[in-house]
């Protein structure tokens, strides 16, 4: 089985298994407490901590762990917001943010705040002058991502963080995708992470907080963390985690350049090996070991299925794998194509031989989709004049686009082909299809039922 999904959840590193069975055997008392046993849990919870410290570049009394990134997150943006409550209540974040950055959004909109959603070019990074022109005020803080979890793009954080430290903003960086390849550059104000996305045990979280930025931790607190996170630490997880993270940023440098080819060599061909597809993310600033594509006609969850049969793990930002039927927040912020959407994320040491079995066996699997999908025969189409009318209502992605694709040769160039449907996945893959089609998409107008998308035939 190849296993090409390290975005999500990092196979646990060997050095991370070595530190954690030898945490387990000297790290299990309280490290709060003076005798012999806990003074040696604090001191491994201490060197942990340095460790962790070194790697992000900050001090190790701005680093607290948490129980999970997400959770880091959460208590990030609730302290930050909480400090500087006398600013106002105005928070930024880009379009593209992890889901968790968005709950904390949205959940404090629904406090009474207000939250801005900064938009992000087609390869999905943001811009800092989008960020600058957000900035009022009131804004107490903003959020940026160092890389996106779903298309690699890495993000322009330093510009960003200047921007916002000229306005005397505080930058919370989501840095989980990319601590494990090197620090996240730039004056950020607060970095979360998490341990598993660099091959460290899950349940393990880190909270930066440097010194001078208001921040008051929400809820029940306790002594442990500097308040930041309540509870009895899990100290072997933490002492592998920390381990971990600084072997990885050892082989960081050299596994980078390799990673990069493999990654290069899948963006290169899987367009030559496999029709009408679109690979997505920035082709030049993005981490090194994620590559997105999109596949038209093609059925998200299916694929995955079938990819998974012939022995491949990856993920998908397909609205088909979702069970909202919704696209992904990130394709969707990006405008780019979202169904049969394939994630490859490379973990380290991913072999060259079963990147090169991915490449083989990924035309045969989406030809079989497209095949075993078919190309129905829209509900209704009727010729008026210049005009014909698919009506694809009450079908899931990707059956409009296959319809409009169908249809488009029955009209004279020029004339153009109204695809009704209720998917909300429509609104963005029927523009992609015309952007990858060379059709022009002209809009869209409200229907009895459903929308109507409209497509002028250009070629």
């Amino acid at each position: 089985m190849s296993y090409f999904d390290a975005a999500s959840a990092a196979p646990l590193h060997p050095v991370a298994r070595q530190a954690l069975l030898a945490a387990l055997d000297d790290g299990w008392a309280d490290p709060s407490r003076l005798y012999r046993e806990g003074r040696k849990a604090r001191m491994l919870l201490d060197a942990a901590r340095e460790a962790a410290a070194e790697a992000v570049g900050c001090r190790a009394d701005e680093l607290s762990f948490t129980p999970s990134g997400t959770r880091a997150v959460h208590t990030g943006i609730a302290g930050a917001l909480a400090g500087r409550r006398r600013t106002g209540r105005h928070l930024i974040v880009s379009a593209v943010e992890h889901s968790s950055v968005l709950h904390s959004a949205e959940a404090w909109e629904a406090d009474g705040g207000q939250v801005t959603q900064v938009p992000v070019r087609r390869t999905g990074a943001a811009d800092a002058e989008s960020y600058e022109t957000a900035l009022r005020p009131d804004t107490a803080l903003a959020c940026l991502q160092s890389a996106n979890h779903e298309v690699g793009t890495e993000q322009p954080v330093a510009a960003v963080a200047e921007v916002c430290r000229a306005a005397g903003v505080p930058l919370l960086v989501d840095a989980a995708q990319s601590l494990g390849w090197g620090r996240v550059e730039g004056g950020w104000s607060l970095l979360t992470a998490s341990a598993h996305k660099w091959g460290g045990p899950s349940g393990v979280g880190l909270l930066v907080v440097r010194k001078g930025v208001r921040f008051a931790a929400q809820g029940a607190s306790d002594e442990r963390e500097s308040g930041r996170a309540p509870g009895f630490e899990n100290l072997p997880a933490i002492v592998a985690a920390a381990a971990s993270l600084r072997a990885v940023r050892a082989e960081a440098e050299r596994e980078a350049v390799r990673l990069r080819a493999l990654t290069a060599r899948i963006r290169a061909r899987v367009p030559e090996l496999v029709p009408d597809v679109e690979v997505v993310g920035d082709p030049e600033r993005r981490l090194p070991g994620i590559v997105t594509f999109s596949c038209l006609y093609v059925d998200g969850e299916t694929l995955l299925h079938e990819l998974d049969r012939e022995g491949f793990s990856v993920s998908s930002g397909s609205s088909c794998t979702s069970s909202t039927l919704t696209p992904s927040h990130v394709l969707k912020a990006m405008g780019v194509l979202s169904e049969g959407n394939v994630r490859v994320s490379l973990p380290t040491g991913a072999a060259e031989a079963d990147v090169e079995r991915f490449l083989e066996v990924l035309p045969g699997v989406v030809a079989g989709v497209r095949e075993k999908l078919g190309a129905p025969t829209p509900t209704a189409a009727v010729r008026q004049a210049e005009e014909v009318v698919v009506d694809s209502l009450g079908k899931r992605c990707p059956i409009p686009v296959i319809e409009l694709a169908k249809v488009i040769g029955t009209v004279p160039v020029g004339g153009r082909v109204r695809v009704l449907s209720d998917d909300e996945a429509a609104r963005l893959d029927i523009p992609a299809w015309c952007e990858m089609r060379d059709q022009e998409y002209v809009g869209e107008e409200p229907a009895e039922k459903g929308t109507a998308y409209l497509v002028r035939r250009l070629t």
